[in-house]
């Protein structure tokens, strides 16, 4: 009989009769007892009463019948802490057990059991299963040490289990060693400072060895591991390549792409010029082949992986085109990747047999499928200039098949190729424009507008077309807006007669009609520049455009190098890097609706308000807002004393794993009103570094390098050297999603490197941040409440006196105090770099060790970053 019978009972008083069963004297009754007990629980049932008599069954030699007791007990062990003590003497017993399997299940158990109360009575057992003699309970006993690492990191280190699992590497057993290299990864994933996986030539050999006989998951550990290793020259790099081929032709597909990855990454120390290079490009481009013979689900995840090796190979499958033809029953999904990776492939030899195929996939029925192969006609054109003519021919059919999305997308490709190839194919502007009427999406629309400005002097009546835009305005998007502005300012300058009532139209649409600040500024822009210098403005407007490239939307070069690495994981179908590793080179966060160089800080000094646009330029434009802003960035030299600020300790940025042996630590620092980077590089690689520079992304507060990254002697091997890296606020601003996030790149003679790190607000705190007392009291009610966040500082016992002093050291300063029913109330102000005031109110309760903090500022999303300020300041 099947055990579905022990899923169908509902009895009422089931608890009690179970108890029962549980303390009975026949085996088979017990195992009977406990089959119902697991079955409740994995429906649903409460049977956590149960525990005491659960547990007492463990004692048995049953194999089945422990299985399940230990089932029970990794469920409940959290929600009854207490009673899974009464556990652990039978844990101790079954690591001591004759059998293997038995001794393997009991370490297993102990690593699912999240109780922090038990993990230290189960380091013994578990000290004893990682040095058995049977590798099976040594490999489990290594995974143990994974989850234990999880719920005590510290604890496993105090232990010397990281010590011991590195010894592991060198087992006898493949399958102890891939295990061991898979919970080193692990740990190393969530501890990027600690150099756990320190590989050399003697231990990757062991890797290599073991690689072959392990499973296919202890394979992909072990690949995953080879692909961080740095060889220390071309020859090891070959012969681990040797090595790692024969696991191209592997069944599982993640073997393959991590065999590929391993590849991909060790092909960069080859010199092109070898043979074994060439038979390698060769031997990579079937096993790809074949993993687009898999589902469809498989088959996406190969060709975003495809797309990436495409991009930074191209030689490995440019004669394998046909198999990214699309099948008529592929995913829409697969054919649209498919479609990316043939543009990429296209080249002068095969281009004839990829327009006709594109051709094909324009008559589909799927739209966006369509689409994109209209898109891929244009970028074919733009890539392979001999294959130009016959693309603008074949696009110029398909707009006579009067298709709406196919004329739409065919006039934006047009557009590009225009760019691409000026003064060649403009004879087809005259076909385009009887399609006019029929576009109704905002991109084609767009591209049409762009078209009649760029060519009006050849179109009789391209002031009546761009009128017959121009009565929907305000109903446009704002793409088509900025282009009809464009457009307009063009046909003036080139036919200014005829058209002047068009463009005074157009001008005062954009800048008092319309909400949307691009579109006023560039209106205001072209206002001024046309009643000033209608010379400079023909310059300006009608200047020659620079021919457009091939490839638009190819992945960066430095993140495209990082990408391979991430091979076969997630990153590599999202084409973006993991968030814990370093982060992309440009950040997709635009600036908010807040501007964070600006922070309302004209209302305050009373500047004068933005006017609409007089016919002259206004000849203040260049003397500060309101006289009060006058140095904006606080570069005039601050206020020439010595501020205490609070220095946190240096912490690990980029280990040397992630960087070919470069390990940069650091912290920030602000002294004397000038900001600084305080740094440690160490080199950890077996050879010399040198030429080190170094650049931050934009960032929220403008943060940039105000001076070379200054190494004057090269670096040698087990050396490192502290810089101080001088740093100022007028670099590029954009808001970071966090906001004091950094996103750095720093280069050195082997490559260039990425990492980001938080700093804290407290280094933008300038000493002139002192409010005057009835400028505070103005700006408190002027800010609105919704503005105003409050936060609670715990364990703090210090005084109001004590915190004022400690706080003004950071410049954060007390501008009154007051005591209202026993308490101290201080009122605070501090300003940041950018201008950006902050007020706050502090109160403290005598004797009480918590405040409470209430900040207000014209830009809230800092208030969070404030606070941690606070907290930060007061706490160390």
């Amino acid at each position: 009989m099947t055990d579905s019978k022990y899923f169908t009972t509902t009895k009422k008083g089931e608890i009690f009769e179970l108890k029962a069963e549980l303390n009975s004297d026949k085996k088979e009754k017990k195992k009977e007892a406990v089959k119902k007990v697991i079955a409740s629980m994995t429906v649903g049932k409460d049977v956590s009463a149960l525990f005491p008599d659960v547990v007492n069954c463990m004692q048995t030699d049953n194999l089945e019948l422990k299985k399940l007791v230990y089932l029970y007990l990794m469920n409940y062990a959290k929600s009854q802490p207490d009673m899974a003590i009464m556990a652990v003497n039978t844990f101790v017993k079954d690591c001591e057990d004759p059998n293997p399997l038995i001794r393997a299940l009991a370490v297993r158990t102990m690593g699912c059991i999240r109780v922090d109360k038990i993990t230290e009575y189960l380091c013994e057992p578990l000290r004893k299963c990682l040095k058995d003699e049977d590798p099976y309970v040594r490999k489990t006993a290594a995974v143990c040490v994974a989850k234990l690492h999880d719920i005590n990191a510290q604890l496993v280190e105090d232990q010397g289990f990281l010590d011991t699992l590195k010894d592991l590497i060198s087992d006898s057993n493949p399958m102890v060693v891939a295990n061991a290299v898979a919970a080193l990864s692990e740990i190393a994933e969530s501890h990027p400072s600690s150099n756990l996986l320190d590989l050399n030539p003697q231990s990757i050999n062991k890797l290599l060895t073991a690689l072959n006989e392990c499973t296919e998951w202890g394979q992909i550990f072990i690949l995953d591991c080879l692909a961080n290793y740095m060889p220390k020259d071309d020859r090891e790099a070959q012969s681990i390549c040797e090595r790692v081929t024969p696991r191209l032709s592997h069944a599982n597909s993640a073997v393959v792409l991590s065999a590929v990855k391993v590849l991909m990454k060790f092909m960069e120390m080859l010199s092109k010029d070898l043979d074994y290079y060439g038979t390698l490009l060769k031997k990579l481009a079937p096993p790809l082949v074949t993993l687009l013979s898999a589902e469809p689900e498989l088959q996406y995840v190969a060709l975003r992986n495809i797309n990436l090796i495409v991009q930074k190979r191209p030689e490995i499958l440019k004669h394998e085109m046909k198999v990214f033809f699309v099948k008529y029953n592929d995913p829409i999904y697969v054919k649209l990747e498919k479609l990316d990776i043939m543009i990429r492939l296209a080249s002068q030899a095969n281009i004839a047999q990829v327009l006709a195929e594109l051709k094909e996939y324009a008559t589909e029925v799927d739209v966006d499928f369509v689409r994109k192969a209209v898109r891929a006609i244009g970028r074919c054109a733009i890539k392979v200039e001999q294959s130009a003519e016959r693309c603008v021919s074949t696009l110029l059919d398909l707009i006579q098949t009067k298709v709406n999305y196919v004329v739409q997308e065919a006039i934006v490709v047009i557009k590009d190729i225009f760019r691409k190839y000026p003064n060649k194919y403009e004879s087809v502007i005259a076909t385009l424009c009887e399609n006019l009427d029929s576009l109704d999406e905002p991109e084609a629309r767009a591209a049409m507008t762009w078209i009649v400005g760029e060519y009006a002097e050849r179109i009789d009546n391209a002031d009546e077309l761009l009128e017959s835009f121009l009565e929907g305005f305000h109903d446009e998007s704002t793409q088509v807006q900025l282009q009809l502005l464009t457009a307009i300012v063009k046909l003036f300058l080139k036919k200014p007669t005829e058209t002047q009532e068009l463009v005074q139209q157009v001008l005062s649409l954009a800048t008092q009609d319309s909400d949307n600040p691009d579109l006023r500024d560039r209106g205001y822009i072209y206002w001024r520049l046309l009643s000033t210098d209608p010379v400079a403005a023909k310059e300006v407007v009608l200047a020659e455009k620079p021919l457009i490239s091939e490839e638009t939307d190819l992945i960066e070069p430095t993140l495209l190098d990082e990408l391979i690495c991430y091979i076969g994981t997630l990153a590599s179908v999202y084409h973006k890097p993991p968030m814990s590793g370093p982060p992309i080179a440009t950040s997709s966060v635009q600036m908010g609706a807040v501007d964070l160089l600006g922070g309302g800080l004209d209302s305050l000094m009373g500047g004068p308000s933005f006017a609409a646009p007089s016919a002259v330029m206004p000849q203040n434009l260049g003397a500060p807002l309101g006289g009060g802003l006058g140095d904006l960035f606080d570069l005039a030299g601050g206020v020439g004393t010595l501020s205490g600020s609070y220095v946190a300790p240096k912490t690990v940025w980029l280990p040397a794993v992630k960087a070919k042996g470069l390990e940069i630590s650091g912290t920030f620092s602000r002294q004397v009103g000038s900001i600084s980077m305080d740094l440690v590089l160490a080199n950890k690689a077996l050879q010399v570094m040198s030429d080190f520079a170094i650049q931050f992304n934009r960032n929220s507060f403008g943060l940039a390098p105000a001076a070379p990254l200054q190494v004057h002697a090269p670096l040698a091997p087990n050396q490192s050297v502290e810089i101080s890296l001088p740093l100022n606020t007028v670099g590029s601003v954009m808001k970071m999603d966090p906001l004091n996030n950094l996103q750095v790149a720093v280069k050195n003679n082997i490559d260039v490197f990425y990492f980001s790190t938080l700093y804290p607000l407290h280094i933008l705190f300038v000493e002139d941040g002192k409010m005057e007392r009835q400028m505070f009291l103005a700006t408190w009610k002027d800010i609105p409440n919704e503005n105003e966040a409050q936060f609670q500082i715990k364990d703090c016992p210090l005084s109001a006196d004590a915190v004022s002093s400690k706080l003004q050291g950071s410049n954060i300063f007390t501008i009154a105090k007051r005591n209202v029913e026993g308490q101290d109330m201080l009122y605070q102000s501090l300003k940041l770099t950018n201008g950006i005031w902050v007020l706050a109110e502090l109160r403290i309760q005598p004797g009480n060790p918590n405040f409470t903090l209430s900040l207000k500022c014209r830009a809230p999303e800092v208030a969070q970053h404030v606070f941690q300020a606070y907290e930060t300041i007061l706490k160390n």
